[in-house]
């Protein structure tokens, strides 16, 4: 039989989703994957000798040196270092950038801000295309650089700074805002301030991050809208480039870009802005009891107005009734739970904000058209 491929995967970072990609391939086309120790012991392999490598080249210039020295086709799912002889097959930050200034218009926000850390090159391209998109459509957007900041990387004390000066913005920024935060681990730190100084999210700020692994703890938690940047698609892409180099293809002479699969919106961004005071406090009690027994009559109340007169409002500021925002948003609730979890169905109808399992029964054909049973059925053969 034919000897497999020995391939290097020499990754200075890593996400396990890149890797599935990666292993994807691998395994329908038989590669052997060198064993070694650089991801998680930082041990570089210098003697290695195979077929090819799939590097990440944005740690340390010690694996960028190595990388060069073995002389095989590489790709590279970085652009740190984009002036060495690779091909590159990255994220396309720029379509990111695109999709969350869509995200937001769609919500009818008219305010708008970016919320960068670094000076890395994926930050860089997302912002600047975000405040592109939004200026083509006669928005401003205001970026906030805290690597552009006198305090930045002051020791032990730059955490606290950087809150400090972030929630200072917060504060002061018109809203309803739009946040788009260069990363996951940037938006849960938005959310946090947020919360610590009472302002609503998502009616007064709304925030979208990059990707649900940095967020697993804050998606579970704090809801937080994130980019699917398509990792897995990277890491296939990737090693199917580099398989076509190690049989004579020629390197690209462009970074071959992978868009986002899309965004996951959850509760942080899934609004509409509205200035009607009245909505907006009825849409502010629905966000946060919709799992509660939670009725028309007590929104009504919330908002300081009649039941028909918040009804006219929301047709008009909402484009549904009270009473179908409710629903919309447990039955988004349920269809996450039925398609993600084994609880009962009982326990989920509880969960939903249901008094009983024969009023979510009723309510979920309804909207669904399916039985609670049937779509969760649905969902597993589709997963």
């Amino acid at each position: 039989m034919k000897k497999p491929k020995n391939i290097l995967v020499a990754l200075g970072w890593y996400d396990h989703r890149l890797l599935q990609g990666i292993a994807a391939y691998a395994t329908e086309h038989r590669w052997h994957i060198a064993a070694h120790s650089i991801i998680h012991e930082k041990v570089i392999p210098w003697g290695w000798r195979g077929d090819g490598v799939l590097a990440w080249l944005a740690a340390g210039d010690d694996l960028a040196q190595f990388v060069v020295s073995v002389k095989k086709p590489t790709v590279d799912f970085s652009l740190r270092r984009a002036h060495l002889p690779f091909a590159h097959v990255v994220q396309d930050h720029a379509k990111t950038g695109q999709l969350v200034a869509k995200h937001f218009l769609e919500r009818g926000l008219k305010q708008f801000c970016f919320y960068s850390d670094s000076e890395n090159w994926s930050q860089q391209e997302r912002g600047d295309v975000f405040s592109r998109s939004l200026a083509q459509r006669g928005f401003k957007c205001e970026w906030l650089r805290w690597h552009q900041h006198g305090e930045a990387g002051m020791a032990e004390s730059e955490w606290l700074r950087r809150r400090a000066w972030l929630l200072k913005h917060l504060k002061a920024a018109p809203k309803p805002l739009g946040i788009f935060a260069a990363n996951g681990s940037l938006a849960v730190e938005v959310r946090e301030l947020c919360e610590s100084a009472e302002i609503h999210v998502p009616s007064q700020i709304a925030i979208v991050g990059i990707d649900d692994y940095l967020l697993s703890v804050g998606a579970a938690t704090k809801a937080i809208s994130g980019v699917d940047t398509n990792l897995e698609e990277q890491g296939y892409q990737g090693a199917a480039l580099l398989d076509r180099m190690m049989r004579g293809e020629k390197r690209p002479a462009k970074p071959v870009r992978i868009a986002p699969a899309g965004i996951h919106i959850r509760g942080s961004s899934d609004l509409m802005a509205v200035s009607h005071q009245g909505v907006v406090r009825a849409l502010h009690h629905i966000a946060d009891h919709y799992m509660d027994s939670l009725s028309v009559t007590d929104l009504a109340r919330i908002a300081g107005m009649s039941q028909r007169g918040l009804h006219q409002a929301f047709c008009e500021h909402v484009g549904c009734t009270p009473g179908e925002k409710l629903r919309t948003q447990r039955m988004a609730l349920a269809k996450k739970l039925l398609a993600d979890s084994n609880e009962k169905i009982e326990t989920i109808a509880r969960r939903c904000g249901y008094p009983s399992l024969n009023t979510f029964f009723i309510a979920f054909r309804k909207a669904e058209k399916l039985t609670p049973a049937e779509y969760r059925r649905q969902s597993n053969r589709t997963s």
